[in-house]
């Protein structure tokens, strides 16, 4: 089992910046597909950034979003920058074995964090 906790989330402006990491504990592997994930009011859950051996990228966040993993303190982070009101929703950092990225079939989910931006 692994836990993942996130952090990071709040109210930023149009045009500004967050940092959101993602702390992960019990069978934590550096070989672990991560992967973060948002879902905006009333809309489906979205994939936003992912990494294995490298790094993907939704088209409406590459560009100014970075993913990041940081293997001996078991976090990853998302960099966002450039925010956009669009960019409002809850963040969801995600974990699986399968090395395979893009997809929604992730093992493991942490609760979420609330990314608001203002216009």
């Amino acid at each position: 089992q692994v836990q993942l906790v996130e952090s990071g989330g709040g109210l930023a402006q149009a045009g500004g910046s967050l940092r959101l990491s993602c702390l992960a504990s019990g069978r934590t592997s550096s070989m672990y597909t991560v992967a973060w994930f948002r879902q905006a009011p009333g809309k489906q859950r979205e994939f936003v950034a992912g990494f294995r051996w490298n790094a993907y990228y939704a088209h409406s966040v590459k560009g100014r979003f970075t993913i990041s993993r940081d293997n001996a303190k078991n976090t990853v982070h998302l960099q966002m920058n450039s925010l956009e009101p669009e960019d409002t929703a809850t963040y969801y950092c995600a974990a699986r074995t399968s090395p395979v990225v893009v997809t929604n079939d992730y093992e493991y989910w942490g609760q979420g964090t609330q990314v608001t931006v203002s216009s």
